[in-house]
């Protein structure tokens, strides 16, 4: 799959290991390893369903105030944070959104 990021600060945090904007997660160098992995699982993806297949990504379609979005887990239920993205009408394109620590409260 071709990923697009809309938030260059994580495009950095995932290619280099490190940001300014997420200082938290890049001191953690097994959380950022598991962030890569994710983005090259998604990368490597043919399309969405052989994304939703590859158990350790949490993969799922969001409802309500995220409708028309979808979500991975990078860290698993170790942690909330999410990947946020948007999917093109042919599958093949995921642009990034943004990772968000809120999810259910941020119950960290």
């Amino acid at each position: 799959m071709i990923i697009i990021f809309k938030d260059k600060d994580l495009q950095q945090l995932i290619e280099t290991g490190k940001s300014k904007k997420y200082k938290a997660i890049a001191k953690d160098k097994k959380l950022v390893q598991q962030l890569a992995d994710t983005y090259n699982a998604m990368a490597e993806a043919e399309n969405i369903n052989v994304m939703a297949k590859i158990s350790f990504l949490h993969y799922e379609k969001l409802k309500h105030s995220y409708s028309g979005k979808s979500s991975v887990r990078p860290f698993g239920k170790r942690r909330v944070e999410r990947l946020i993205f948007t999917e093109n009408d042919n599958k093949i394109e995921i642009t990034i959104l943004e990772m968000e620590d809120n999810h259910y409260g941020n119950k960290k």
